[in-house]
């Protein structure tokens, strides 16, 4: 079973109602196929979308701060406390620092939540991969939105990425992202060792959402 998780980011098409609609699309599709499927909200459509649909919800980000004066910081408690299963960590629009990297790895851990930590390259993967995340998904950030996926244009990233994130931590899990807009690109991304993919707008602005991601899971 291959892993697919949706970053809905802040595209209009994602947000808000119509959020909840592109939820219960990919619920409805989870439901007819093998893979995994997941979701990255909005802070705000969070709350409302983990208590509507019975398919993972994520935080797109968390801060690495508990409790105290830290205003406008969601922090990993936060988001538990709403349902969600996990957040991304590090997103190329969302840099961190490495030890808040650290932080929010292990916060989400101490939480049972599950980490995704995004990197742009091989060594990045590698070091990502020493914090004992639940994933690592590797995204160059020149491809991301491109519709040129990498596990064509920079296969070798991918390839090197496992080999690295596994010779650090055997049970790490890999993802790749960036591109990734048809059922050949997922397939390629599986065969060069990926267990899955971390997408958005192929899915998030396409025309026909439930199409797309039929199509990329195989169902069409």
């Amino acid at each position: 079973m291959g892993v697919v998780i949706i970053n809905f980011k802040a595209y209009k098409e994602g947000f808000g109602k119509r959020a909840l609609e592109l939820a219960k699309i990919a619920e409805d599709v989870a439901s007819r196929c093998d893979e995994y499927i997941g979701i990255a909200v909005s802070f705000l459509d969070l709350p409302v979308i983990a208590r509507e649909v019975n398919i993972d919800v994520y935080a797109q980000h968390v801060d690495a701060v508990g409790f105290g004066s830290h205003t406008g910081r969601i922090n990993a408690e936060m988001i538990a406390e709403y349902g969600a299963k996990g957040s991304l960590i590090n997103h190329s629009e969302r840099r961190l620092k490495l030890a808040d990297i650290e932080y929010n790895v292990a916060k989400l851990r101490e939480l049972g939540l599950t980490s995704v930590v995004c990197t742009n390259n091989v060594p990045t993967t590698a070091a990502a991969a020493a914090l004992n995340p639940d994933f690592v998904a590797v995204e160059p950030p020149e491809l991301i939105g491109s519709g040129i996926p990498v596990s064509k244009a920079e296969p070798e990233v991918v390839e090197n990425s496992v080999k690295a994130a596994k010779n650090v931590n055997r049970e790490v899990r890999v993802l790749c992202g960036a591109g990734i807009t048809t059922h050949e690109d997922y397939v390629k991304a599986l065969e060069l060792g990926a267990e899955g993919v971390l997408l958005a707008s192929g899915v998030v602005k396409a025309e026909d959402q439930k199409r797309a991601l039929e199509e990329l899971v195989g169902l069409s």
